[in-house]
């Protein structure tokens, strides 16, 4: 049985590129090829080709840069640049796995702890480190600290 080849995450954004391009959605060309040209910069600065798991904590940097900005313009009342926030804050989430509930996160975060037998902040690390690679860009790193800390305090 011959497996089918995955489709790295960097071709998949070059994929709807194209598509974006053939259907004359501008806006969302705009927002990918910016994605790309943040992916390529960063590739030529290390000189490194990044593979799935690096674009993949690109795509969070750059959501996560978007919703800041998005409350900063709520905040100030400036519902336009909000609104293009949010559209490139949809752009992207397209390409990054379903997050996981706070129920799916705690449940993890006590099944580590236990599994580490960790009773102290002093093994906050490598719970932590422990996690990071179980949730792989699904869950927020803060909220997986917040939920350690409150566990092992």
């Amino acid at each position: 049985m011959t497996s089918l080849p995955t489709i790295s995450l960097k071709d998949t954004l070059t994929d709807v590129v194209k598509t974006a391009m053939k259907a004359r959605e501008l806006e969302k060309v705009k927002v990918l090829r910016n994605v790309q040209a943040v992916i390529k910069q960063i590739e030529i600065d290390r000189q490194i080709s990044l593979e799935d798991a690096g674009v993949l904590e690109i795509l969070q940097k750059q959501v996560k840069q978007r919703q800041e900005s998005l409350a900063i313009f709520a905040a100030n009342g400036r519902e336009d640049l909000a609104q293009k926030e949010q559209f490139e804050i949809d752009v992207i989430s397209q390409f990054l796995p379903q997050a996981m509930s706070e129920d799916e996160v705690t449940a993890l975060v006590e099944a580590e702890i236990a599994a580490q037998g960790a009773t102290s902040m002093q093994q906050m690390g490598s719970v932590m480190n422990a996690l990071k690679v179980k949730t792989a860009g699904r869950a927020d790193p803060a909220l997986l600290s917040k939920l350690v800390k409150a566990k092992l305090a």
